[in-house]
């Protein structure tokens, strides 16, 4: 990606990636102040439903945005997606009510939830054809970015926690410009054809040509790819203190999981790229598997603990990911939109079953050891999903056609 208009792909796609890692943290972080001041009476079950129907939200915009994306192109899509995002993030503080609060981060996931699919297409396409894995992790190293962005600023504003919510959609609005000036069309279908009938678009067409069992098996992959992800990232600290570990070492072994999360998707897409997506995939979810059922092991040294939690990041948030680099290698580019967004959209159910699932473990006192074998079980489940993929041929698809839009 060495052109001026690839890298303004590459810089406003990651900064859209950017925006939901911080608004989820955001959400996390404001939820302590929410329940401790009652703002608009708002109770812990009010919270859970208010996070659960955003990712409702989330996952809906990724499944609806892929058939648009296909049709119509990425960009305008896109900054459409990130208008509708800041807006209603901003007039989340705003909210006099449980059901308006509810409402506005709905609408707002909808908008969140389909600008990363796009992104992650429009960097694919953007990439070199033996580089689509690497563009997908690279560009998802923009969540974690944005997730220590929003941590910092809870820091920082403590009780005034609306602040969050005004940054974030502020950060939405001041990109909006740029992308309108200077991102461009990545999609050649949406471009090139334009007064010649359309290559038929749809979620029916993920089924067809021999493409069901690749499919099937990018949708389960993803499920269980993001169950890891949101069930550590939300109970690992309470899955440590069960195992005997104090507080506060459990808050520093969530900052380890992330920083490990962080290497491997820096070098996990260059090694898929290289080595062969379906492959690398595979590893990646079998060592998750083995590292997560270690972790089941109390272990007294804490160098030997701090080393295992680093590792295990480095193989289970890049085994997530990995499964987008999947997608840009098996489907036809007038469907790879599609493809994406149902893979992000099914994944999403996975982000609500995870944390779902482990919270019962917890409430029922069987948390260790028995939510690191839930993960370990995952992650086999995501390996074997993977294997049932046909591996692409020569991991080669057509070069984008990119050319400038006009405004």
């Amino acid at each position: 990606m060495k052109s001026t208009r690839n890298k303004w792909i590459v810089a406003l796609c990651w900064l859209t990636v950017v925006f939901e890692g911080f608004d989820i943290v955001a959400l996390s972080a404001s939820i302590p102040q929410l329940i401790d001041t009652a703002y608009a009476g708002i109770t812990a079950l009010d919270a859970t439903f208010i996070a659960t129907i955003s990712l409702v939200g989330v996952g809906a915009g990724a499944v609806l945005i892929g058939p648009i994306s296909d049709r119509y192109g990425r960009r305008n899509p896109l900054m459409a997606c990130v208008l509708i995002f800041s807006i209603f993030t901003i007039l989340f503080p705003l909210m006099p009510t449980i059901a308006l609060l509810a409402t506005v981060r709905m609408i707002a996931g909808l908008g969140m939830g389909a600008c990363m699919p796009v992104a992650i297409t429009m960097m694919q396409e953007a990439a070199a054809s033996n580089a689509r894995a690497h563009s997908a992790t690279i560009t998802m190293t923009g969540y974690h970015v944005g997730a220590v962005a929003a941590s910092l600023f809870a820091i920082l504003a403590h009780a005034d926690w609306h602040l969050l919510f005004y940054i974030g959609g502020a950060l939405g609005l001041v990109v909006l410009p740029f992308m309108w000036a200077k991102l461009p069309e990545t999609h050649a279908v949406g471009i090139t054809q334009v007064g010649t009938p359309a290559p038929k678009t749809g979620m029916l067409m993920l089924f067809t040509g021999g493409l069901a069992r690749s499919t099937i098996g990018l949708w389960v992959a993803a499920f269980m790819g993001l169950l890891l992800v949101y069930g550590l990232n939300t109970w690992l600290p309470q899955l440590m203190r069960g195992a005997g570990y104090n507080v506060a070492d459990s808050l520093v072994l969530l900052l380890i999981l992330n920083v490990g999360a962080i290497a491997g998707l820096l070098l996990g897409g260059r090694i898929a790229d290289k080595r062969g997506v379906k492959g690398t995939t595979m590893f990646w979810f079998t060592s998750a598997a083995v590292l997560l059922a270690l972790l089941s092991i109390r272990m007294e040294s804490q160098l030997l603990l701090n080393g295992v939690v680093l590792v295990t990041g480095f193989f289970v948030f890049c085994a997530q990911v990995l499964v987008y680099g999947f997608v840009g290698y098996i489907y036809p580019k007038h469907v790879v939109g599609t493809g994406m967004g149902m893979v992000a959209g099914v994944g999403r159910l996975g982000a609500i079953a995870g944390p779902g699932l482990t919270g019962l473990l917890v409430a029922s006192g069987h948390a260790y050891p028995w939510g690191f074998y839930l993960f370990a079980g995952a992650a086999l489940l995501g390996m074997l999903a993977v294997a049932i993929i046909p591996k692409p041929a020569g991991q080669d698809v057509a070069e984008p056609v990119l050319e400038k839009h006009s405004v």
